[in-house]
């Protein structure tokens, strides 16, 4: 007799390319097939991974959601699995080491990239990843689905997050949560400019303690929270940067569900259902596994990338299944309090 599939939260956070080591890690725990996926809460390419899995299950269960992010991943390569103008990542390990990213050339058009705006550089609003999630995304199926869906999005003119649920979700909204500002015009919904989630909610995690959800949550986060060692040149500097800014709203989620289960467990606050509920942590992250990547490979969609992505990403699926998963439905597998506290 099969297991019984355990019911589970998911927690994708955005990242770029990065977002298919998060393919990986979904890829195999779909292999697995040993959870029951009854929420998605996603930012960023993020929610982009999880509107493709939400279209697959609901076309053809597990192997239905390994074949729509499949899909979804080639899309993002633009042809079919390879680059339109062929598989270029060995010329592109050859000739992107740190000598030409050091160079005054390398330095100063990044400067003066920064310093454009996407309304001058990009006055016709050209966005790929339309016609990727176009062509890679059931959005009626995602729509209808009984995996609830939730996506956040950055308010621009309220400067505050804005979530898009299941029966709200349409390419628009997955444009907005994945829209840098420096690369794309605001999206517009209903009149108001939203820009990438990931800037107040990477992801969101608190719609998941107000209502009928699953005690257990699942975090794939694609942005390390600990480097062994601190940066010196400019280039690590800004990534590192861009990492804790992005990692930052969920730093701060997850160190208010800490203190809260330590007041549980104190017996210094009541557990309520509907207030304060005693959430199972668990996570696959990035820290071994993304480390070694720099901030400019969130831009690198070449397939052999790509797949060395997924591939770790599978790997660091099969650690956790083999250490974490029988945890699911009976503790955390994440200490919160000592490492957010």
């Amino acid at each position: 007799m099969a297991t019984k599939r355990k019911p589970i939260c998911l927690a994708l956070q955005g990242g770029g390319s990065h977002g298919a080591f998060q393919w990986g890690v979904l890829d195999r725990l779909l292999e697995a097939d040993i959870l029951d996926i009854r929420v998605v809460t996603a930012a960023s390419a993020g929610a982009m991974n999880a509107a493709a899995l939400i279209t697959g299950l609901e076309q053809g269960g597990a192997e239905g959601g390994r074949a729509a992010l499949d899909k979804l991943w080639r899309e993002v390569n633009q042809s079919g699995g390879r680059n339109v103008f062929g598989d270029s990542a060995i010329w592109s390990k050859a000739l992107t080491p740190g000598w030409l990213k050091d160079s005054p050339m390398w330095k100063a058009g990044e400067t003066l990239a920064m310093s454009m705006s996407p309304y001058s550089f990009n006055p016709f609003n050209l966005n790929p990843l339309k016609r990727v999630l176009e062509t890679a995304v059931d959005f009626e199926a995602v729509r209808g689905s009984r995996v609830q869906l939730i996506v956040s999005t950055t308010a621009v003119r309220a400067g505050r997050s804005r979530l898009f649920r299941s029966p709200e979700i349409t390419p628009d909204v997955l444009l907005a949560s994945a829209c840098l500002p420096h690369l794309f015009h605001a999206v517009e919904i209903e009149g108001e400019p939203y820009w990438d989630g990931g800037y107040l909610a990477n992801p969101a995690l608190w719609p998941l303690f107000y209502a009928d959800t699953p005690d257990d949550i699942l975090l794939l986060p694609l942005n390390p929270f600990v480097r062994d060692e601190a940066p010196r040149e400019a280039g690590e500097i800004m990534d590192r940067l861009n990492e804790i800014l992005f990692n930052a709203p969920l730093v701060a989620e997850l160190r208010a569900v800490a203190f809260v289960q330590d007041l549980i467990a104190e017996g210094k606050l009541s557990r309520n259902e509907d207030r304060h509920r005693a959430v199972r942590m668990h996570a696959i992250e990035a820290d071994d596994w993304l480390g070694s990547l720099s901030l400019s490979t969130k831009f690198d969609t070449e397939w052999s990338f790509l797949n060395d992505l997924k591939s770790r990403g599978r790997q660091a699926a099969e650690h956790w299944l083999e250490t974490c998963a029988p945890q699911v439905g009976q503790a955390s597998s994440v200490d919160l309090k000592a490492r957010f506290l």
